[in-house]
């Protein structure tokens, strides 16, 4: 498998700890974001994925090779093809929670915050970089007090999101934390996230997948 990605995005990260929790080899080729106008810009990349964002994932499948793209589609392909060390939940009410978790993240919070939405407020609308600072860390303290209290009130987390081995929902959490500690957040209102956060990168799955351990990382 081949993982086209850059050291800091979150997506990227996120099917990096898939990949390694279920012990998947694969090769990295780094996309950067900001160099060169943007190398998920060009007609090379463009032609692996339209949407020119990062993660594409490409395995062979059936004798032919194809190009996935958004990283929850391939975390949940990459669950279907390798069934060991799986990332969800067998019962189907608590798939579903774990699921919800997992896109609280990937679906209300990242979208307001990626690089393409925060060069769109400093370009376009010419936003200060305090200005951009303050928008992100108002949507990005949303989501995650959000979650902070579904997952307090919820008696099915333990070590992690949900029970005692990581899932989909953990593979999330961590690059979103990293993402927060990165612009200054005060995350201080969400202890349980911390300790969640801290119990993931007490693991190699999750610290071999980190932004400062990808070749790419600057």
């Amino acid at each position: 498998m081949k993982l086209y990605g850059y050291f800091r995005s979150s997506a990227s990260y996120r099917v990096r700890i898939a990949l390694n929790l279920k012990g998947l080899a694969y090769d990295s080729v780094a996309v950067h974001l900001v160099k060169n106008g943007g190398e998920q810009l060009s007609a090379s990349f463009r032609a692996l994925n339209p949407e020119a964002l990062v993660p594409a994932l490409v395995d062979e499948h059936e004798g032919n090779e194809m190009a996935l793209s958004q990283s929850l589609a391939i975390i949940e392909y990459l669950e279907e093809k390798y069934p060991a060390s799986p990332l969800l939940p067998k019962n189907l009410l608590d798939r579903a929670h774990v699921r919800a978790l997992a896109l609280a993240i990937a679906c209300d919070v990242h979208p307001l915050s990626n690089l393409r939405v925060l060069k769109y407020l400093t370009g376009t609308l010419g936003m200060s970089e305090e200005q951009k600072n303050t928008w992100y860390q108002h949507w990005c303290m949303t989501g995650l007090r959000a979650l902070e209290e579904k997952i307090a009130a919820d008696p099915r987390s333990g070590k992690f999101c949900y029970g005692d081995t990581p899932t989909l929902a953990d593979c999330c959490l961590v690059p979103q934390i990293y993402n927060a500690q990165r612009f200054k957040c005060d995350l201080s209102s969400v202890p349980q996230l911390m300790r969640i956060h801290q119990n993931c990168m007490d693991l190699a799955a999750f610290d071999l997948a980190a932004p400062a351990n990808q070749a790419d990382a600057e």
